[in-house]
């Protein structure tokens, strides 16, 4: 089949790319001529393991190409997909849908045949009954149906969740758009992956309750994991015990500096939204909303009471810098909280990450960027996880600890144990919601020593 992806930011490039490798022919298209120019010429402008190779083959088989020309794309598309953003839109938390709607309006006029235009943008409820009207209005000759199908994606794990998915769900209005949908889908139904199809306002709901359940989640294990620092619990056993429970599961309770990325803060404001207009307010997930920043904030005080409330002067650094790992996104990250409440403070940072430095060096002014943990370290008064990626999951902590002017570790991911800590040689550890120690009392910053002219 011929598909038209309009969009290629994260969802809309991985899902074209995954598309081409059923099979499909497709076209993705984007108005920013730098980032085609770049696709064109084998870039991948995120950061998405395995992507890059996955996109050449299939560029190379002739399956996937990049246009800026959404007429050529759409001319003769058995399925146009709108993949474009739709951030949190600024004063009501509602979900901006200006780049959808937009999108629509062009494709009613590049429409040559039968299609299904196909929203794969988070949006909320009622918004794909919506693109309906406006392709309507603006081509009345149009013959089109429109179809809603949820991405759930993984940051870091995008391919794999596209090929091998929890369950594909697909909200159509009647089975000729079901046929097209399911042509699309077929490689998955073959291997026996769950199809769900619903009505239109039921697929979009599914993507906004999914999401705000695992923010809960998240948040839900951060306060109990701050229940356990006052009552002497261990959170990562309470976590363990949990998980044991079949109705419960072991996923997402995890604690740490709170989630952040592209979609949880935005759908949970959207879903939030949505709840105020048709006046039953998601107290739930105002609460997880308001918790989660509160997490944060509570990240901030714990790296400032290690050092006694004394962070002015001391030099910090910092581990990890992206939501989470494995990718180069920076939306609505924890260390985007943490970072200028330390600078703010006084405190000269440092920071490693594996692939945020590019996108975290105009979000984080002030920032030393390094390479190297040990770097980092060295001479610092200070060590803070914020981000558990692979490379800081087995450190030397010996020799972290040796290089630095006061061995401190604020491991906000509760990747190592205050145990393995103490051995170390640091003298002071903290975590989320386990068994914390203080050993030593940081040393004052020192003023540097002038010599008296008159000496």
């Amino acid at each position: 089949m011929k598909i038209a992806m309009i969009g290629t930011g994260y969802v809309g490039l991985v899902s074209g790319v995954c598309f081409s490798d059923f099979g499909h022919d497709v076209i993705c298209v984007d108005k920013d001529p730098r980032k085609i120019e770049t696709l064109r010429a084998g870039g991948v402008p995120i950061y998405e393991p395995g992507l890059d190779l996955l996109m050449a083959k299939n560029v190379e088989s002739g399956r996937l190409s990049f246009t800026t020309n959404l007429q050529e794309a759409v001319d003769g598309a058995d399925a146009v997909f709108i993949a474009v953003g739709t951030p949190t839109r600024r004063g009501d938390g509602h979900a901006d849908l200006t780049f959808v709607m937009k999108a629509a309006e062009e494709i009613a006029q590049a429409l040559t045949g039968y299609a299904v235009v196909v929203t794969k943008s988070t949006v909320p409820v009622g918004t794909n009954r919506q693109v309906k009207e406006t392709i309507a209005r603006a081509n009345p000759k149009a013959d089109f149906d429109v179809a809603s199908n949820p991405e759930f994606l993984r940051e870091g794990a995008a391919i794999d969740d596209f090929m091998r998915p929890d369950r594909i769900v697909v909200g159509v209005q009647n089975d000729r758009a079901a046929e097209v949908m399911s042509e699309i889908y077929r490689p998955l139904y073959l291997r026996d992956f769950p199809i769900l199809t619903t009505d239109l306002e039921s697929a979009e709901m599914i993507k906004y309750a999914a999401n705000a359940f695992l923010a809960t989640k998240i948040t839900f294990i951060n306060e109990i994991a701050a229940l356990c620092e006052r009552t002497g619990a261990d959170v990562k056993l309470v976590s363990q015990g949990m998980g044991l429970d079949g109705r419960i599961g072991n996923k997402f309770l995890h604690a740490g500096p709170g989630y952040g990325g592209s979609c949880f803060p935005k759908d949970t404001k959207a879903l939030a939204r949505i709840g105020q207009e048709y006046g039953l307010p998601m107290q739930i997930t105002e609460t997880v909303i308001k918790v989660n920043e509160e997490t944060r904030r509570r990240m901030v005080d714990k790296v400032a009471d290690m050092l006694d409330g004394k962070i002015a002067g001391k030099t910090i650094a910092v581990l990890g810098v992206t939501f989470k790992p494995n990718t180069d996104d920076m939306r609505e990250a924890p260390s985007l909280t943490v970072i200028p409440a330390l600078i703010g403070g006084g405190a000269k940072v440092r920071a490693v990450d594996p692939q945020g430095h590019r996108e975290a060096v105009d979000l984080l002014p002030g920032v030393n960027w390094l390479d190297d943990a040990y770097e980092a370290a060295k001479d610092a008064d200070a060590l803070v996880i914020l981000t558990e990626w692979n490379e800081f999951r087995a450190l030397d902590l010996k020799r972290l600890a040796e290089g630095m002017h006061f061995a401190a570790l604020a491991d906000l991911r509760n990747i190592y144990s205050s145990r393995d800590a103490k051995r170390a040689g640091f003298k002071r550890y903290v975590s989320v919601g386990r068994t914390d120690f203080v050993e030593a009392t940081p040393p004052e910053v020192r003023e540097p020593v002038v010599a008296d002219p008159a000496e």
